[in-house]
This record gives C-alpha cells, sequence and structure tokens, in this order.
C-alpha cells in the first residue's frame, strides 16, 4: 500500500499580542500552543500545513512577531493565506520567503507535496471583513489548475464560497463565489475546497467537488441557523482538519478527518489478550 500524503488545516489562529485575549476571553496564544503540541506529535506526522486565514488579530507587526514565536516550535513546513484580520503587506513581510505567485498585491502560493498540488488563495478584502478573489487569483488559479489534467488539486482559502446559515457570518463570506466555481467546475482535478473563517467544521459541495470548513484551535462561532442571538461565539472542544490523499486505484481519493486538542481517555484495546473482544 502506498504511503498517504497528508495535509494538515488549521485555520483562524487570531494571535494578539503577548499577554492580551480575544474578546476579552480567549487566550489564542495558548490555544496555539496546543495545537503545534498536537501537530508535533502526530503519527504519520502531515507532509504541510496550511493555516487558512486570521494569522492574527487586529493586524500589527507586533502580533505577527508573536505568531512566529509561538509557530517557532512546529516541525512540520507551513503556508499561510490571510483572512479579514490580517494584513497583506505585514504578512509578506513576516513570512518572506513564502513563495508568492505574485510580487505584489494577493498572497496566493502553490505547492507541490507529493502527488498533490496544494494552492491557496488570497480572499483579503483590505478594511472588510468579506472575501473576493481578485482578477489577479483567478487567471491564475486557472492557469494552474490547467497546467495539468491529472494531478489531484487541493484548494485552501479564507472565505467559504457556500451558505453556512449563520446569517452575520453568511454575509462576509465570499462575494464572488460564481466566479470561482466556474473555474473549478472546468478542472475536475479539484478535490476539495477547504476553507475557515467560521471556526466550525462544516461539511458541503462546491461547483461538483468537497467544500469544508476547518474548525479553529480556540473559539467556535455560535451555531445559531435562527437568528435568536446577536452574533456570538462559544468556547467548544478545539479542532483541526487533516486531509490525507490516498493514491490507490486509478484516481485516488482524499478523506479528511477532524482532529480535537486536548488530553482524552485512551486509546484503549478493542480486544482481550485471547483475542476476544472485550
Amino acid at each position: 500500500m502506498s504511503k498517504p500524503t497528508i495535509i494538515a488545516q488549521i485555520s483562524d489562529l487570531h494571535i494578539k499580542a503577548p499577554g492580551e485575549l480575544a474578546y476579552h476571553k480567549v487566550d489564542t496564544a495558548g490555544a496555539l500552543e496546543r495545537c503545534v503540541a498536537e501537530l508535533n506529535a502526530l503519527e504519520p506526522r502531515p507532509d504541510l500545513v496550511v493555516i487558512s486565514g486570521d494569522l492574527v488579530d487586529t493586524p500589527t507587526a507586533g502580533e505577527y512577531d508573536h505568531l512566529w514565536r509561538l509557530l517557532a516550535p512546529l516541525k512540520i513546513p507551513f503556508i499561510g493565506v490571510p483572512g479579514n484580520h490580517d494584513g497583506r503587506g505585514m504578512m509578506r513581510a513576516a513570512f518572506p520567503d513564502w513563495a508568492y505567485a505574485h510580487a505584489d498585491g494577493p498572497l496566493d502560493q502553490a505547492r507541490t507535496i507529493g502527488p498533490l498540488d496544494v494552492i491557496v488563495l488570497d480572499s483579503h478584502v483590505p478594511g472588510r471583513p468579506h472575501g473576493r478573489l481578485e482578477p489577479k487569483t483567478l487567471d491564475w488559479l486557472d492557469a494552474a489548475l490547467g497546467s495539468s489534467h491529472d494531478r489531484p488539486a487541493l484548494l485552501f482559502l479564507h472565505h467559504p464560497p457556500f451558505r453556512t446559515g449563520i446569517t452575520h457570518m453568511d454575509v462576509q463570506d465570499l462575494q464572488n463565489s460564481a466566479e470561482l466555481a466556474d473555474i473549478v467546475s472546468r478542472h475536475p482535478r479539484v478535490r476539495i475546497v477547504a476553507a475557515g473563517h467560521v471556526h466550525r467544521a462544516t461539511l458541503t459541495t462546491f461547483a461538483g467537488t468537497v467544500a469544508t470548513i476547518c474548525p479553529a484551535p480556540n473559539h467556535a462561532v455560535d451555531l445559531d441557523l435562527a437568528e435568536l442571538r446577536a452574533p456570538s461565539f462559544r468556547v467548544e472542544p478545539p479542532a483541526f482538519h487533516l486531509h490525507v490523499w490516498f493514491p490507490e486505484g486509478d484516481t485516488g481519493h482524499l478523506v479528511t478527518h477532524q482532529v480535537q486538542i486536548g488530553e482524552f481517555d485512551g486509546p484503549h484495546p478493542f480486544f482481550g489478550a485471547d483475542g476476544k473482544l472485550l
């Protein structure tokens, strides 16, 4: 059996200045430290970590410095894409060694990881909470996907290109999702469109492929589908996604696992020393 290729996705880190809490409640730095420890402990270890936006919270250069210190113990290569809480210029300065597709503007990137093409798309709109893919990004994506017909491609961006039912988040989603859908539908090698922004594990379909939202390592947007409450968050069990590519067969297949962050009882055996089910 061939070795799988594993891409970990973490999202919405919201790192603040040292000692500050997000929304006066959430220790996002401590949450990231626990997330990094969980990633480092995985066996087998992922081939790449993708951070799908909102790496920092305000943003400031000091927050990016703090983020760098928190990510330094991570033993896995990582790349990221900005969210609405990020700043393109500060992020490019903080991570100058990433292979950006453009000399300026959107921080799009593509990485070849074994048999996979990992493509990250910058949906950041300066000063606004919603997302939009610029024409430069859309043209680059179409060309990048057209460079191969058979290599599986995984797309990552911050803003979901679909409705979740959480109204105050849906008005902040990707505003030109139809343009993205047109490109994705023309390139069936896209196996997943993976977003962040909503801090909740979510699954749907988009343009003929699978689409997901990655949970966060810190807090979750309140699951309020009836608009009963003001925009709110909950401190739920933190988690991230593992996207595992199995190359067997003619087309291979992708499986996404949700991984909880923390210490939990187990693992415990199903069978005793005599081979019988306990």
